[in-house]
This record gives C-alpha cells, structure tokens and sequence, in this order.
C-alpha cells in the first residue's frame, strides 16, 4: 500500500516549484507593462509587438508535449536549470532587440525557458501530492499567475527611470539565477512516497500518451481549456490597451489611504486574485469534485467580463471587474491538470497534460485577432461579449458533458481493474 511522504519532503519540493514559478511569471504578466514603451520607441504597430506575446506562448504550451518526454527522462532538476537559462536569456535578448524579429526571437526563447520550468513544476506538484492534488497544483500555479505581484510596481518604476532596455536586462538576470538556485531542491517523488485522494475519483491505471490521445474524454477538456483560457488570455496581454481605449488607465482610484492610477492598481489585484484563485478553487475541487467547481468558477468569469465590457469605462468599475476576471480564470491551471491526472494517472502526465497545456497555445492564436477585431469594430465589447459566450458554453459543458464523461471512464477503469483481479484469483 502506497504510504504518504514525509511531510517535510515534499513540502519541501512544492516550496522549490513555487519559487521557481514566480521567477519565471514576468514574461507573461509584465509584459503589458512594456507593450506601450515598445511601440513608443520604435513606432511598431501594437498589433505587430503583440504578436511577441503570442510567439511566446505559441512556443511555451506547444513544446510541453516535448518537455514531458524530457521531465520523464531527467528529472525535475535537470529540466528546470535548463529552463532557467533561457528565461533569463529571453529578457536580455530584449534588451538589445532592435527589429520585430529580434523581439518575436526573444520571445520562442522566453517560451521555450518557461515552458521548462512551468512544465516540470506542475508535473513534480501533481506526482507529489495525489491525495491534494487540486491545492498542491493550484499553489504551484499561483506562484506563476500572482508571481508578479512584488515586481509590478519595481518593473513599471524602472522603466519609468532608466528604459525598457534596462528594465529587461536587469529583470532578466534576476529571474534567470532565483530559478537556477531553485532547480538545485528538485526531485521526483518514488512509488511508495505517494498516495491517493479518498473523496475524488482517481484512476489507478497509468494511461500513456497514446492511450489518452484515443478517449473522447481528452478531447472534451482539451475544448474546454481552450475556451476558458482564451478571454483570461486576452485580458492579461491587453488589460493596459484597454484601459487605455477604454479612457481609464491614467484615472486615480482614491481608497482614501493612498490613492492610485487605475490600471496599475488593477494589475496587482488582478496579480493577487489570479494567484489566489488557482488553490482556492483548487482545493474546493479537492473536497466537491472538479466539474462542478469548473462550472461555478468559468460561470462566474463570463459574467464579470460581460461586465466589464458594459461598465468599464468607470475607473473603480475596472478595477473590481478585472480583478473577478482574473479570480475566476486562474483556476483553469489547477483544475485542468488535476483533471487530467485524475483521469489517466500520474505516470506520464508530463507528457499528457503537456498535450492538453498545448490549448494555451491555440488560444493565444485569438490575442492579436482581437486586437484587430477591437480596431475593426470601434470597440472592446464585441470581443469581451464573444469569450464571455465562450466560458458560459464551457462551463455549462462542465456539468452536462465532461461530468458523465468521467463517471462512465471511472467506472469502465474499474470494471477492468475488478475483471483482471478475478482472473488472477482464478489462475
């Protein structure tokens, strides 16, 4: 029987993930940050420099398929060290970029560093902890969606006094070393350091990747993602533009103690409420089930962006609006993954969950198409109205589709499991 590891072990690893996931989040959730420093000083076009965020992406999910097979093949510590380089690299590389292809060059690099780190930090939270599967991951993946909470404010102040150019250098090197220093604590977990949830559904078969490749199940979740991701997506590469267009960025929020412009105030709540999201909602799926805590939670994200394309041009509206955007799209980073282990076990779900994090590539396909539908139209709403349809179609789909799916896929895992046991008492 499977026993539990040492406490202090394996809290150990997940202390090591999240740093190492918080050293890497600026070069996703800063990255709105520079977009206007950038066109500024060259005259690009914001939908050409944007395309450098969806080259990073692009690259940093549809490599992960590839990354598992390496995680499963070096090890944790091997991978991260590696991933830590070029996340350092990227931004440096920045720093010197003086044409379009230099910037979407550094950009792949930048992928390819966090997809290593971000790849191999969930798949050691999900080996090390199946009985909390959702708050472990969750935790991990907050390091990476709130990791910018401490360098919001630092990052826009220097650029302000010394330049984009500076800002990446100096940024760069910092976050490449922290995630090198981290690499050195990681390790994977052995078979008898594990155990199994006793309240959530969890398959004791290993499905390879080519197995999981041929379950309806897969592909269900792996439209769902894509749906869900794409608005919270969308948002963080274009919550500055909005505000801009939408007349707000510059506007002082006054909480009588301090006071502060609009966006920047909603980019560290923004950061805070992502972050928190991700093991909030993931260790209230520990308790009542992922499905349904999907459809609470991608619900609750196509209603606040509704809103906040109706009432975004008040400065206090923004803020609260955004910030319940974000709170109800961290989750799907926890949720999917655990999802994922759940329903084809944690042996090659680097591999598996890789092919599933490839749904964050498709939707970062959609950031510069709604730059230009936004240009097209005069206006946000008819972007915000369109992924807000697409998390109220997921989250439906959570309860009514992806529910039964999985009861019928736990079910036939166990009539097989129960089959073989009675033919080995037979033999």
């Amino acid at each position: 029987m499977a026993v539990k590891a040492p406490a202090t072990n394996r809290w150990l690893q997940l202390v090591a993930g999240v740093v190492c996931m918080v050293a890497a989040a600026n070069i996703q959730y800063s990255w709105t940050l520079f977009v206007p420093e950038i066109v500024s000083a060259h005259g690009w076009t914001r939908a050409s420099v944007q395309v450098a965020f969806t080259v990073f992406v692009v690259v940093q999910t549809w490599l992960t398929p590839i990354e598992g097979y390496f995680i499963d093949k070096y090890g944790p510590r091997v991978m991260v060290l590696v991933g830590g380089f070029f996340t350092g690299l990227s931004w440096v590389m920045n720093s010197y970029a003086g044409s379009l292809t230099a910037l979407y060059v550094a950009a792949a690099v930048g992928g390819i560093g966090v997809g290593c780190v971000y790849a191999t930090c969930v798949n050691a939270a999900l080996k090390w902890f199946p009985d909390r599967r959702g708050l472990a991951v969750g935790l991990t993946a907050a390091g990476y969606g709130s990791g910018t909470v401490l360098t919001i404010l630092p990052i826009a102040a220097m650029i302000k006094s010394s330049g984009y150019q500076d800002t990446f250098f100096t940024f760069g090197l910092v976050q490449g070393a922290v995630i090198m220093l981290a690499a050195g604590f990681l390790r994977a977990p052995g078979k008898s350091e594990v155990t199994f949830s006793s309240t959530v559904a969890q398959s004791r078969r290993d499905y390879t990747l080519g197995e999981a490749l041929r379950t309806p199940v897969f592909y269900v979740m792996l439209t769902m993602f894509v749906l869900t991701v794409s608005g919270g997506l969308m948002a963080v590469a274009q919550l500055g533009v909005i505000a801009e267009d939408l007349g707000v960025k510059h506007i002082d929020v006054n909480l009588y103690f301090f006071t502060m412009a609009a966006l920047p105030f909603a980019l560290m709540l923004d950061r805070i409420l992502n972050g928190f999201s991700r093991p909030f909602f993931g260790w209230i799926s520990d308790h009542i089930g992922r499905e349904k805590t999907m459809f609470f939670a991608f619900a609750m994200e196509g209603i606040g962006i509704v809103a906040l394309g109706t009432f975004g041009t008040n400065p206090w509206a923004f803020v609260i609006l955004s910030g319940v955007v974000f709170l109800a799209w961290g989750e799907v980073y926890s949720l999917f993954s655990a999802t994922a282990a759940d329903t084809f076990g944690s042996k090659h779900i680097g591999k598996i969950y890789g092919m599933l994090y490839t749904a964050k590539g498709f939707a970062a396909l959609l950031v510069p198409m709604a730059n230009l539908l936004m240009e097209a139209t005069g206006s946000w709403s008819t972007v915000l109205y369109t992924v807000a349809a697409m998390d109220l179609t997921a989250a439906f789909g959570a309860l009514f589709v992806l529910r039964p799916m999985l009861a019928r896929h736990h079910r036939l895992n166990a009539e097989a499991a129960a089959a073989t046991a009675a033919r080995q008492v037979t033999a």
